[in-house]
């Protein structure tokens, strides 16, 4: 019976075999195709190699040009100081006696003459009073002994006595008057009430605080500078003041005086400089930097402060010299805000390079950012 099973898969086992070859054979070829068509797909998505003008365009530098220009620099002496009012004085009473009138204010402005203060002026009438009456009396007395010695009823001293006597009773009466005026305390000055000390009621005497006053047109800022700096300097010249808070607070001023001696144990020299119509939002007492012009040239070659660049005791920029950037060594001179002098090694035109110099080297690749 096996026999009979065995000789029909005899038969067949040929055919099998030929038909496994077969589909061996297909898939070989089905993967081959496969990984022909991932080849081919990964070439045509390779982006193609750019051209060397494009990648060079893309490895330049970004900068920003500025022009050597021609302007005037100038040289400051740099100090600072408080704004202070050119006149302030402390008012005191010079009489005794109880305020009855308080007619200014802190803040108040008022005019030279203006009456600040009446104190109780009832003493100092009655007083003039009786010195009017002393000097009647004198003056009577000496006209009755004048007329007594030209007829020699009296001796040339009782003449002069009398005379004497009267002479003092008008000084008597000036002193009075003097007393009298005292009781009204007037300002000295235009100017603005900055501190009131004293009430309405209060008994004061002689001596006792009232007010403060300042004027404060003009502002003034006193500054003390070793005494070779003073040597060049001289009233009238221009300053430069700007505001310590807010240094875009800037303003003109002007030397007003230079005092004529050195102080002995700093050495120094007052200088008193005065603000000329600084801006609303400067007060007496603002922190102050003040600039005296020591020099001032012309016609000077000048080049934004960021372009130049210094290594220890040199100093370089970058030049554009068509689409490179070319590394210049410079000398500098005078600096002005954000202005440097240059002393040698650039020319009129030329433009230097003042924003992305830091990874910059000579012969480097530029191209300017747009503005």
């Amino acid at each position: 019976m096996f026999d009979e099973v065995e000789k029909p898969f005899r038969r067949r086992r040929p055919l099998l075999i030929a038909t496994l070859a077969l589909a061996v054979g297909l898939g070989g070829v089905g993967i081959l195709r496969q990984s022909g068509g991932v080849s081919e797909a990964q070439a045509a998505t390779a982006a193609p190699e750019k051209p060397k003008d494009e990648k060079d365009k893309q490895e330049a530098a970004l900068v920003a040009l500025a022009p050597v220009e021609v302007g005037a620099v100038s040289a400051y002496l740099v100090a600072s100081a408080n704004l202070v009012a050119e006149d302030e004085v402390k008012l005191v009473a010079e009489a005794e006696g109880r305020v009855i009138e308080l007619l200014a204010e802190e803040g108040a402005y008022v005019q030279k003459g203006q009456k600040l203060v009446q104190i109780d002026r009832a003493d100092a009438q009655l007083a003039v009073q009786k010195a009017e009456l002393g000097v009647r009396n004198a003056s009577l007395a000496w006209e009755r002994t004048e007329k007594m010695a030209a007829e020699k009823l009296v001796s040339p001293q009782d003449v002069d006595k009398a005379r004497y006597e009267r002479d003092v009773a008008k000084h008597a009466l000036d002193e009075a008057r003097r007393r009298l005026d005292k009781t009204e305390v007037r300002a000295p000055f235009t100017g603005k009430v900055t501190l009131r000390s004293v009430q309405n009621g209060q008994t004061v005497k002689p001596g006792d605080a009232l007010f403060v006053l300042a004027d404060y047109d003009p502002l003034v800022a006193r500054i003390f500078l070793p005494e070779r700096e003073v040597l060049d300097l001289k009233a009238g010249q221009d300053a430069q003041m700007s505001l310590k808070a807010r240094e875009d607070v800037r303003f003109r001023g002007r030397i007003q005086r230079i005092s004529p001696v050195v102080d002995t144990q700093s050495g120094t020299v007052k200088v008193t400089v005065e603000a000329l119509q600084p801006p609303a939002s400067v007060r007496p007492g603002a922190f102050v930097t003040v600039g005296l012009v020591r020099e001032t040239r012309a016609a000077a070659l000048l080049v934004p402060k960021p372009a130049v660049i210094r290594e220890l005791s040199e100093a370089f920029v970058y030049v554009a010299n068509g689409d490179k950037a070319k590394k210049k060594a410079v000398q500098t001179g005078l600096e002005e805000g954000d202005k440097v002098e240059i002393l040698g090694g650039l020319d009129k035109g030329d433009k230097v390079v003042t924003s992305g110099q830091g990874a910059l080297k000579d012969g480097a690749s530029i191209r300017v950012a747009k503005s």
